[in-house]
């Protein structure tokens, strides 16, 4: 899971971004160790239906849309031959829907039409990318709907796969995931994708700016893992507790009044 690709990034954007060089070193990684890069709906589909998955298969994923994607790391995607997925947040991207919200520089709608024409897939991450699973039941379903809507609208086709912006979600969420029209949705979690996940609850592992080339052959190989992201998952257990009361009080009567 890749975020920004700068060698400038804005502070909010720096911890979850790499350098241009660093992507392309990684991406040398993948072909040198003959993996194979595989998109989120081909994962889904195979596991679905049982159908074989390619020979040391992994997935290629960006989130929220910044604009290094299409500057520095289609170039590099296309040298290699890789399929990709990157997941955008519509109101986050340049152009009629923009909110004002973005943290860092902004994919455009053309740069987006030209990453799907190179074979990159292009899927749901909400609308203005909030905690999901904090949101009421009317402004859940307006971040997945009307992010399905815009995506369509821009692209001619669906958007199949979504990403739950900060990796958050719960069975509701995951719910109105499905039933906006989504065929699979990824997590973050950082841990491998296993097929008794299921098609909405799908793991990834993290790619840092502090990621280098030993940590990064240890996450793709799936090495370590457990190791590597230890400290994430003690806080990712904190703040699900956390989030857990916070959803408790927002539904007791008379919350908000």
């Amino acid at each position: 899971m890749y975020h920004a690709v700068a060698d400038d990034p804005r502070k909010a954007t720096r911890a979850l971004s790499v350098t241009p060089a660093a992507f392309a070193g990684q991406m040398a990684a993948i072909a040198d160790r003959g993996l194979t890069p595989v998109g989120t709906a081909e994962l889904a589909a195979a596991w679905r239906s049982g159908r074989p998955l390619p020979a040391r298969p992994v997935l290629i994923t960006f989130d929220d849309g910044y604009e290094g994607v299409h500057r520095h790391a289609l170039p590099v995607l296309t040298e290699h031959g890789f399929p990709a997925t990157l997941f955008v947040t519509t109101g986050w991207l340049r152009g009629p829907y923009d909110t004002g919200g973005a943290l860092d520089t902004m994919l455009d709608w053309d740069q987006v039409r030209e990453l799907a024409a190179a074979g990159v897939e292009i899927g749901g991450h909400s609308h203005t990318h909030p905690q999901l699973d904090q949101l009421g039941e009317a402004s859940l379903r307006y971040e997945l709907i009307h992010c399905r809507e815009i995506l369509t609208d821009q692209l001619g086709a669906a958007p199949a796969s979504f990403a739950y912006p900060y990796g958050y979600s719960d069975r509701r969420v995951r719910r109105a995931v499905r039933e906006t029209g989504y065929a699979q949705a990824l997590a973050v979690g950082n841990a491998l994708a296993r097929r008794r996940q299921g098609p909405y609850a799908l793991r990834r592992v993290t790619v840092r700016r502090g990621t280098g080339p030993e940590e990064f052959a240890r996450l793709v190989e799936g090495r370590a893992i457990g190791r590597t992201f230890a400290r994430d998952r003690v806080l990712t257990k904190g703040y699900a507790v956390l989030r857990g009361t916070r959803r408790a009080r927002a539904r007791m009567p008379g919350a908000g009044a």
